[in-house]
């Protein structure tokens, strides 16, 4: 009974899909790499819609936070609408819905509009990444699945480095404003080659007579509250405030609830079961572990060229860019080593790669030269692409075909929510280390014995002087600014410190996931 389906792909119309299945691959790629452009662009454009706007900081952030809560909450419900509406009508409902709220939120006039835009953005963009994933998992045929999800992951793994680039490029020669409107003629381009190239399998159209009102409303409220927690937590103080903890325990009972409630209702909105099947569980708890540290170093590495180095965020983008080298030439390898090698062996070989790049990091000064912080980037993004292509296409490969929908959506989810948490506690080591340095390093200090601060900074040597004329003033505020600066420095080690540790322990993990089968790993004639 399971098998049936699953066959129904290999294409009943098979001239026709082997023409058109790399034109069905850009139209979904041009909506995904939209979607995925879209979560990192608005970061570097947020000091100037607080300016143009008049917003404060806590108040610009919704701006960031509203599409992220959005976009968590519709990714786990993308199989179940794709079934409901058809996958290719809400599929391309949802570029339009993007499209649109992009164009509107563009030409927002106060900050509210904005953040009321933003949600239908977020909303819109949800379902793009799990369906174009799902589509293009049932185009190809088995043993060309790996090379899809190559050509996939190059648009989901490139665009937050590209985004910050490209917003950056974007203000500085326009406004804000056009990091929204452009995603209007790129959105028209999708939606119309989705329109003419992609078609319901027949599988998907199946009835869904009962909503499922209660699990949507557990779900809203758990990965709303548990977003918001992550986002916010930061600033103000984690379980110290109220809020947090409240918002903590909201998300945890909303989540245990959805739960409860999928698992007994006959017709879910999210299927759960599915996770029933070990690779595809296996593969999903280690994509969610593994986003821990890859969205972390997209966060970190700016964090320190900005920071530390002094870079501009063009600049500090143009690191990630650089790293992203190592990305594209391993998921490029990975697809075509896919169908050659034991695809755990790859994933295995990545978390070591990306281990040693992380453990490099570990190693920055605070004095570090562009190539010296670059070069480690390109190893941690080789590993990762290698760790990225094999994982996520075994983890969907192992589903039945009438269930690669929500498969997808519910992989996507929590790749988000590791990502979401690997970002806030990451930030939060990084506050609390660089304290526990600082306390360390004032400890140590001893002003009256200058000579010792001459190898740390020429700028202290140079103040000495200002030192024996002007009193201790200056020099001890140049002093307690180098303590800040080494104890942040000390921090980010910190943290690449746990990433790397987090990739070597990971890498034995990916044997507890099946061997593919045979007929999966043929080897294409090409």
């Amino acid at each position: 009974m399971a098998a049936a389906p699953s066959q129904n792909t290999a294409p009943p119309e098979h001239g026709a899909a082997a023409v058109n299945k790399w034109l069905i691959a850009v139209a979904v790629m041009l909506a995904t790499i939209m979607e995925v452009l879209d979560t990192t662009i608005a970061n570097v454009a947020l000091l100037h819609i607080r300016g143009s706007l008049s917003a404060g900081v806590d108040e610009a952030a919704w701006v960031l936070t509203s599409y992220i809560v959005a976009n968590a909450i519709v990714i786990p419900l993308t199989g179940w609408c794709g079934a409901y509406f058809g996958r290719k009508r809400f599929f391309n409902f949802s570029i339009l819905l993007f499209v649109a709220s992009s164009f509107m939120a563009g030409a927002s006039p106060n900050l509210q509009t904005l953040v009321f835009f933003r949600i239908l953005q977020g909303i819109g963009g949800g379902a793009l990444m799990p369906m174009s994933q799902a589509i293009l998992m049932e185009t190809f045929p088995p043993e060309e699945q790996a090379v899809a999800m190559s050509v996939w992951g190059l648009g989901m793994m490139l665009g937050p480095v590209m985004g910050p680039i490209v917003g950056g490029w974007i203000i500085d020669n326009y406004s804000w404003r056009w990091i929204f409107y452009i995603n209007v003629p790129v959105g028209a381009i999708a939606c119309f080659m989705v329109t003419v190239f992609v078609h319901d399998p027949a599988y998907i159209r199946r009835g869904i007579r009962k909503i499922d009102w209660w699990g949507l409303g557990y779900l809203a409220v758990g990965i709303g509250a548990l977003q918001v927690m992550l986002d916010k937590g930061e600033r103000l103080d984690w379980f110290g405030s109220h809020l947090i903890i409240a918002l903590g325990a909201l998300g945890g009972v909303g989540l245990l609830l959805f739960a409860i409630q999928e698992l007994r209702t006959r017709e879910p909105i999210v299927n759960l079961r599915v996770l029933k099947n070990r690779t595809f569980a296996v593969g999903t708890a280690f994509t969610t572990t593994v986003m821990f540290g890859m969205y972390g170093t997209y966060i970190l590495i700016p964090l320190f060229c900005q920071q530390i180095t002094g870079y501009t965020p063009l600049l500090a983008g143009l690191v990630l860019s650089i790293q992203s080298l190592g990305t594209f030439l391993s998921i490029l390898l990975a697809g075509r080593l896919f169908n050659k090698f034991d695809p755990r062996l790859l994933v295995a070989l990545g978390c070591v790669i990306a281990g040693i790049g992380s453990w490099d990091m570990a190693n920055f000064y605070a004095r570090i030269s562009f190539s010296n912080i670059a070069i480690p980037g390109i190893l941690r993004g080789m590993g990762s692409g290698l760790i990225f292509i094999p994982m996520t296409t075994l983890s969907l490969g192992a589903v039945r075909k009438e269930d690669m929908g929500t498969a997808s959506g519910l992989f996507n989810m929590v790749r988000t929510i590791g990502g979401s948490i690997g970002i806030a506690v990451l930030v939060a080591m990084l506050s609390s280390r660089a304290q526990v340095h600082q306390s360390y390093l004032s400890a140590q200090v001893d002003t009256f014995r200058l000579s010792s601060w001459q190898h740390l900074n020429p700028s202290v040597s140079n103040s000495i002087t200002s030192f024996t004329r002007h009193g201790r003033g200056p020099f001890l505020g140049i002093v307690y600014k180098e303590v800040q600066k080494q104890a942040s420095v000390m921090a980010f080690v910190d943290d690449f410190r746990v990433i790397a540790y987090l990739f070597f322990i990971l890498s034995p993990l990916s044997f507890v996931m099946r061997r593919p089968r045979a007929a999966t790993a043929t080897p294409t004639p090409h």
